[in-house]
């Protein structure tokens, strides 16, 4: 029997994301209402709640709730920020963030999960995201400054087009290590100064393009 995926979402978000930390009420209520299992091929929609990536195809995975409700707790937004992704993946991360931005700009470096994430974004109605396939290490140059830039795939090391493309009070939050684990950063100016802060240890794939891992 097909399980109630309102609950199992209302239950996510108690027992996931309220129980570790997470606070802010603007990224809760949007995790109660962005429905992750619309991301998900049909067969896993019962598991569309559980405490996991799950795959997308690809080799490439829609990340943990907790995870995405952590990089949107850390971006800080309050309804009037310019976002730029790098990483479209499923769209899941995509949607909270148009829920907390004024505006998103996503780019996807695979064509067929780009193509998929317009599919599903414009299928739930979102209409504040403007999506690319491309390099997302190099930014989006024509259409900087962003206030937040958020990066969904791991990367060795800060990009600099990404940092060059914020607003004076910007920051850019990302996974960074070339291990297995990495650890998410906000870095941010304070004082005219670039400033690290680390938010635990995670797992996401390797960002691809220029400024990732070569193979």
């Amino acid at each position: 029997m097909a399980i109630d995926l309102e609950n199992a979402r209302a239950r996510m978000v108690a027992e996931q994301l309220e129980r570790r930390g997470i606070k802010d009420p603007r990224v809760l209520a949007a995790m109660r209402t962005v429905a992750r299992h619309r991301f998900l091929p049909a067969e896993l929609h019962d598991h569309a709640y559980d405490d996991g990536p799950l795959p997308i195809g690809d080799a490439q995975t829609i990340s943990q709730p907790y995870m995405v409700a952590l990089m949107s707790e850390v971006a800080e937004l309050t309804g009037a920020e310019k976002v730029l992704e790098v990483g479209t993946g499923s769209g899941y991360q995509t949607a909270v963030l148009a829920r907390l931005a004024r505006v998103v700009y996503s780019i996807e470096f695979n064509t067929h999960l780009h193509d998929r994430a317009r599919v599903i974004l414009n299928g739930l109605g979102v209409s504040n995201v403007f999506l690319r396939c491309g390099d997302g290490s190099d930014g989006w140059p024509e259409e900087a400054p962003f206030d937040v830039v958020m990066v969904t795939a791991a990367m060795p090391g800060i990009a600099l087009p990404l940092l060059n493309q914020l607003t004076p009070q910007g920051r850019l939050i990302a996974p960074i290590g070339e291990d297995e684990l990495q650890t998410l950063v906000r870095i941010s100016r304070k004082t005219g100064h670039w400033n690290e802060e680390y938010f635990g240890e995670c797992r996401f794939v390797k960002m691809t393009g220029k400024h990732g891992f070569q193979d």
